[in-house]
């Protein structure tokens, strides 16, 4: 057993012990004390949602049976901190604080600063390592792949083969929503958490279901299955970055030797591997961009977009793309999916974002906050520089506006996935599943699906709504403001990698 000072193991976003330094650097150096903390202002944020406060809190019920197997204990608070590590500190007068680094929201962002300074002024040691390939305190973009290759590849950390306990202390105990002040999920079907399951789906997406992941990640049917649904298990960090990149990597390492030999290989392995494995570091380009330039969670990375949209807002669109009641059924569809399981494949999450900023021409940071209350697998860092690109106000990506028409067309033309979530257009025949307000009234009356009393008629025409929003983009982008602007955000953000892997 270590025979130093007490070490204190902040878990955060990383809910689990394999392949977690801080928890073994601290077991190293002396007893561990191991501590969640519940905190009230960043769940009352208005990016929080009972939903993730689910998904923790079953990530944590594993993680502290995983710690007692190892001889700790998981200590769980609520409190603000660093008043939590001050009531703490009396008790158990620990040496030093061991903790990931996080790519938080604003709240989180400013928590970490309070932290570090009380550590610096009460002679705390307060040690951070990395768990993505984000770097912190990045001086260009330039040579950011490498790092991100050079930290994926470093060797996985095994768990601490025991850890010392430390006496005396009240474990506390795990805390539903309801008791934190939030309003029950309304997600039944959404993933639970935990590095068991977590580890589970990566086992049977890299063995059997990712076969065809380059092709049925587009459509909101074959995605459910083909996706690789580790999202939240990455957000929460019930498993880390460079575990599934390894993985990943062994598995294309492996496919390539069958080929080699001249095995029979089901198609689409190589093609879906090379896909996902561009996925994950796109994870963390995007999320360096939060990294790199806080303020993106409110304001536009292209700060000539100032005043695009901000006066524009109309609360009745807002409420119906909120509701799932647009007229269009592919974006409620997707909308009431979230309502009922917390996540979509990434194409209908972008047709979302599309649809309230182009056809409702909304200003994107209330959409963005309430999605983010949706997503179980909320990344923050991912989350706001996604908006953004789809909103079009970054000024170096293509302004993509997504027809929903077309997507049920293109992604759902049986309406599979529009009839599981849409139970009032059972009976509206496919060709008119788009457009149902098309329907001749007495085939409406036929369908049982009038529109105006059992599905709303469309929100707003998709011709004349899809046709404005370009017209006002273009303009706009033609600015000498927004082209200077432009250069900054490329300089500062802008990929510098042109691979296969991009």
């Amino acid at each position: 057993m270590p025979a130093g000072r007490p070490q204190l193991v902040w878990f955060k976003r990383d809910l689990r012990t394999f392949d977690h330094r801080p928890l073994v650097e601290a077991a190293r150096r002396g007893p561990c004390l191991c501590l969640y903390a519940y905190e009230p202002d960043i769940l009352a944020g208005e990016d929080n949602d009972a939903c993730h406060l689910e998904f923790v809190n079953q990530s944590l019920a594993e993680l502290r049976e995983d710690l007692r197997s190892l001889g700790g204990e998981l200590i769980i608070r609520t409190g603000r901190l660093p008043e939590v590590l001050v009531e703490l500190r009396r008790e158990v007068p620990f040496e030093a604080i061991w903790a990931h680094e996080e790519t938080g929201n604003a709240l989180t962002f400013a928590r970490d600063r309070r932290v570090a300074r009380w550590a610096r002024e009460n002679g705390v040691g307060f040690f951070e390592t990395y768990q993505h390939g984000v770097v912190r305190r990045l001086k260009s973009r330039d040579g950011w792949s490498r790092q991100w290759e050079q930290r994926m590849n470093e060797p996985l950390t095994p768990k601490p083969e025991r850890l010392a306990p430390i006496a005396g202390l009240a474990a506390g105990e795990l805390r539903p929503p309801e008791s934190l002040g939030l309003k029950p999920s309304t997600k039944q079907a959404a993933q639970r958490g935990g590095a068991a399951l977590g580890r589970q789906e990566l086992d049977s997406f890299l063995g059997s279901r990712g076969q065809n992941y380059r092709s049925d990640m587009s459509s909101p049917v074959t995605g459910e299955d083909g996706c690789s649904r580790l999202s939240p298990y990455l957000a929460y960090g019930c498993l880390s970055l460079r575990h599934v990149h390894q993985a990943t990597v062994r598995r294309a390492t492996q496919v390539k030797a069958s080929k080699a030999r001249g095995e029979p290989v089901e198609p689409g392995w190589a093609e879906s591997l090379q896909a996902f494995a561009g996925r994950l570091r796109w994870h963390c380009h995007f999320m360096q961009k939060l990294e790199d330039e806080p303020r993106i969670e409110h304001g536009n990375v292209n700060r000539a977009f100032d005043g695009l949209r901000e006066d524009d807002w109309t609360e009745d669109y807002s409420a119906a793309w909120t509701r799932g009641e647009t007229g269009y059924p592919m974006v409620d569809a997707c909308m009431r999916a979230l309502h009922q399981t917390g996540w979509i494949n990434f194409r209908m999450r972008a047709m979302l974002v599309s649809f309230a900023s182009y056809h409702l021409w909304l200003h994107w940071p209330r959409p963005a906050a309430y999605l983010a209350r949706q997503f179980v697998d909320y990344e923050p860092g991912i989350h706001y520089s996604q908006f953004q690109m789809q909103a079009g106000t970054t000024g170096i990506n293509s302004v993509r506006i997504y027809s929903p028409l077309k997507q049920v067309a293109d992604q759902d033309p049986h309406g599979v996935f529009i009839r599981k979530f849409l139970p009032e257009l059972a009976d509206v025949p496919d060709e008119h599943l788009a457009e149902p307000h098309k329907l001749p009234p007495v085939l409406q009356q036929d369908a049982g699906c009038v529109i105006g009393r059992d599905y709303p008629a469309p929100l707003v025409p998709h011709g004349s709504a899809y046709n404005e929003a370009r017209r006002r983009m273009d303009l706009w982008r033609k600015r000498l403001g927004v082209r200077r602007e432009a250069r900054r955000v490329m300089q500062k953000h802008g990929s510098r990698r042109k691979s296969r892997w991009r």
